[in-house]
């Protein structure tokens, strides 16, 4: 009920700020236009980048919903993920873009009307400020809607940079200002994204988690009475709330199946409270006379 619950606040959130971005986005295009400014046309883009984003992370929600079938086994656990991933690449992406436009306007500076970059900078504020506080909550425990999250912050801060410099060109036409903070922008757009970028990677290349010490953990399975050995180890995250542990388990004698259930029962008790390991699938061996290293490459 409770996840239920969850997901409802997260669409209903989701579906809020992509209605409020999309009006910003269509009126920081026209105000950047008139207004000649690219700080504004490059908070439109981040916005629209935005919208990009929340739509991903709208539809990875619904997704995530699926139950398990027998062609996907897993349902789609996995599409938070990948649209953090997407919206994580996309951020660098378009700062990477804003960077060459903010160079190329250091070169040929223009213009700008100051005081309707100033009241469209205050009009994205006041909207990406709203959706931020729709999303703050959610931000914290799934890495899908930190994503959204951190565009709709961005785009925020962005907005206020824009607000800043529009009053400086208003009052003093110091007009490189605006590129200046272009720049800025961009730059905070891609160091922000890059650890949600490679978290996001981590994930989906199947790398253990970081806060899991293999060899600890190995120790910690064999001070468990009658294992001799593990090996051949597997440990990845399904998504954000499922970690998974596949191993095989060798045992000092030939014990019943029954046994190897408490022994089992024994392992994931352990696996759970020490290293958040919710899954754990273990082939029990006794005999065997092959290597038996950690990690194997399958």
């Amino acid at each position: 009920m409770g996840h239920h619950h969850h997901h409802n606040r997260r669409e209903s959130s989701l579906k809020w700020s992509i209605f409020l971005n999309v009006i910003i986005t269509a009126a920081q295009v026209v105000g950047g236009i008139i207004s000649g400014s690219l700080a504004l046309l490059s908070d439109a883009l981040h916005n629209f980048s935005d919208v990009i984003s929340l739509i991903v992370s709208y539809v990875a929600l619904l997704l995530g919903k699926n139950d398990a079938s027998q062609d996907k086994t897993f349902g789609y656990k996995r599409a938070e993920i990948i649209a953090a991933f997407v919206n994580a690449s996309t951020l660098i992406i378009v700062g990477v873009m804003l960077v060459i436009e903010a160079v190329e306007r250091f070169i040929n500076p223009q213009p700008i009307n100051g005081g309707l970059v100033v009241w469209f900078a205050v009009l994205g504020i006041a909207v990406n400020g709203f959706s931020v506080l729709l999303i703050k909550r959610d931000a914290h425990v799934n890495m899908n809607m930190k994503s959204a999250y951190l565009h709709l912050l961005t785009d925020m801060l962005a907005s206020v940079a824009v607000l800043i410099g529009g009053i400086l060109m208003y009052f003093f036409d110091w007009y490189w200002i605006d590129a200046l903070l272009t720049l800025s922008i961009a730059l905070y757009l891609i160091v922000i994204s890059y650890s949600l970028l490679v978290d996001s990677t981590r994930i989906l290349m199947l790398f253990t988690p970081k806060d899991i010490d293999l060899a600890a953990l190995e120790k910690d399975i064999k001070t468990i009475e009658l294992v001799n050995n593990v090996h051949h180890v597997h440990v990845w995250q399904l998504n954000e709330d499922e970690v998974h542990l596949e191993a095989h388990i060798d045992f000092d004698k030939d014990i019943s199946l029954i046994d190897f259930g408490n022994k089992l029962k024994e392992v994931e008790q352990m696996l759970l409270e020490k290293y958040k390991i919710n899954h754990v699938t273990l082939q029990p061996e006794h005999g065997y006379e092959e290597e038996k290293p950690l990690i194997v490459q399958d």
